[in-house]
């Protein structure tokens, strides 16, 4: 039997007319609450003196600059005791939840600029919630369901099925069953006492996009309302102060919206307060399943020793296994790139550039990319060539890491200030030298696998689409068949958030989810070769394994970071 704990806290974040993280839309601030943001922590302990930390917070986003303050909070107080890779970070992916707490200069941009307030709040918050959750450990039993909504419950749909239906491994359907092409099942892990459930993880992929750009409130979305949902049940049901994590599965290409014909109509029919009593009913689409998971007598989870394993992988430049690559034994990342997709956004979810921009910045692109592939003798040459190879179909608008915008050096971008507010925002910050040396997004990605008895757990960072997920999950198997692992189960957003991940075939549409993946169309073959690695490692016994442990992202230049802090927001 293993030693749990688990506790909540709500994140004392203040709404104070900064952007929120998720639909990078400058009017989204926030300016009040309306469902508390919470943190939730369950922590467990073997016979070995091992541990598992989870905390799932209500936020877009894990940040490195959050999970580098938690993980110096909890040395601090734990100190042997505690390991970073037996810390698992994750978030409910809500797009109603503060922006500003990365390091990373775009993803801050529309803020405006780092709010370190937020940070600390945040870390002192989670920290506390996984020391409360260490405290209160008692011997509980863990068990693991699987269980799966049926094809009529309203839940999710996928939205981008035409780069769906390219892969090999799926059955193509037409735009009247989105909802089918997406993982419907829903692992639920329970944790008892006294054969009363008190805590819970459920583990389900749908995009916490419920509740609209147009709103102005912190909130916690659909996977909120479930955690609120679950726990006011358990309660009813005797237990005490129970903890309810609804973390993401595969949720990349899922949205919580109808996807299918008259599917912009429906989505304007849902506006205002619609919109949080849509978030609720979908919550509690999620709650009740869970719940219902706890009925079953579940698979006991043996209580073997506890496993973490934490690499951080440079991602740029980085060569596939060709076993994951079609065979290619040239395939490479690049320097992370955004494509024009990406700024015109989801077209139910988040709307973003206007399609009549959209057209002539592709043209831009390619005639971009045309001249500097018939130049041989210009020096960056080989450069460009490596970079477009990787890219593939990509109409690249933003070179993140050459800090370009369709060729042009970010601060003298050809674009009047007036036209654009994230615009105007992002030349300011370049031209104060707020850029030079800081990342845009990060390059540097931390992959994990934890195991819990004869399940795996494997923690991928940013948004991994549905078959993307799903072959990163066979890859893993692949790896650990006969070594005792008989589940192997995907967490997202876990650790650090980078953008999407999608599956080759699905790159080469470009939809949304395309053009947000930044280090190009190997991008997953990347993460499965680094993924494959990690679990090869995890059937070694531990003397034997060796791995990269000290590989770690860069911290922003302190001056750069300070020019970009506490940016009053716009009406402040």
């Amino acid at each position: 039997m293993y030693q749990a704990g688990w506790s909540k806290r709500q994140l004392p974040l203040k709404p104070q007319g900064y952007a929120m993280h998720g639909y990078g839309q400058w009017h989204h601030r926030a300016h009040a609450t309306r469902l508390p943001l919470m943190c939730r922590a369950i922590v467990l302990h073997d016979s070995h003196q091992q541990h598992l930390m989870f905390c799932c917070l209500d936020l877009g986003y894990i940040t490195h600059a959050i999970r580098e303050g938690i993980c110096e909070r909890l040395g601090a107080s734990l100190g042997r005791d505690f390991n970073a890779e037996q810390l698992v970070l994750t978030c409910t992916h809500t797009h109603s939840g503060p922006g500003g707490c990365s390091q990373d200069g775009l993803y801050n941009l529309v803020t405006p600029g780092y709010v370190p307030e937020y940070v600390e709040a945040i870390v002192d918050t989670a920290s506390q919630t996984i020391l409360d959750a260490w405290a209160s450990t008692e011997p509980t039993d863990v068990s693991l369901s699987v269980v799966r909504f049926d094809n009529d419950t309203p839940v999710a749909w996928n939205r981008s099925l035409i780069a769906y239906n390219q892969n090999p491994e799926v059955t193509p359907l037409d735009n009247h069953h989105t909802h089918l092409a997406l993982d419907r099942s829903m692992p639920v892990l329970a944790f008892r006492r006294q054969g009363q459930t008190q805590a819970l993880v459920s583990l389900f992929g749908v995009h916490a996009t419920c509740v609209g750009s147009g709103q102005k409130a912190f909130d916690g979305d659909n996977k909120g309302y479930a955690a609120r949902h679950a726990e006011q049940q358990l309660e009813a049901d005797g237990s005490r102060n129970p903890v309810a994590i609804f973390a993401q599965g595969t949720a990349g290409d899922v949205s919580p919206h109808y996807h299918g014909p008259g599917q912009k109509r429906r989505r304007k029919a849902i506006h205002g307060e619609a919109e949080y009593q849509y978030a609720c009913r979908n919550g509690e689409f999620q709650s009740t399943l869970a719940l219902s998971a706890l009925e079953a007598v579940g698979t006991a989870i043996a209580p073997h020793r506890l496993e973490a394993l934490l690499s951080y992988l440079h991602l740029p430049g980085r060569k596939a296994d060709p076993a994951y690559a079609d065979g290619n034994g040239e395939a490479y990342t690049s320097e992370p790139c955004h494509g024009v997709p990406f700024f015109t956004g989801t077209p139910v979810d988040g709307p973003g550039m206007p399609g009549i921009l959209a057209g002539p910045a592709a043209w831009r692109a390619r005639r971009l990319r045309r001249k500097r592939l018939i130049n041989v003798n210009d020096p960056g040459y080989r450069d460009y060539q490596r970079l477009y190879l990787a890219q593939g179909a990509k109409d690249i608008l933003l070179e993140a890491g050459r800090k370009q915008v369709l060729g042009y050096p970010l601060a003298r971008l050809p674009l009047p200030d007036f036209a654009d507010p994230l615009v105007a925002e992002m030349k300011r910050q370049a031209r104060l030298g707020a850029l030079n040396q800081s990342d845009l997004v990060p390059s540097v990605l931390p992959l994990q696998i934890v195991t819990i008895g004869q399940m795996a757990l494997v923690c991928c960072p940013g948004e991994f689409t549905t078959v993307a997920g799903q072959r990163v999950r066979d890859t893993v198997v692949a790896q650990l068949t006969g070594s005792g692992i008989e589940q192997v189960l995907l967490m997202s957003y876990c650790n650090d958030y980078m953008g999407y991940v999608t599956t080759r075939e699905e790159y080469q549409q470009q939809c949304y989810e395309g053009g947000h993946t930044l280090y190009g169309q190997w991008t997953l073959a990347v993460f499965q070769t680094g993924f494959a690695e990690l679990a090869r490692q995890l059937r070694l016994p531990l003397e034997q394994r060796s791995y990269d442990r000290d590989t770690r992202p860069q911290p922003a230049p302190p001056t750069e970071l300070t020019l970009r802090c506490n940016i009053k927001p716009p009406g402040a």
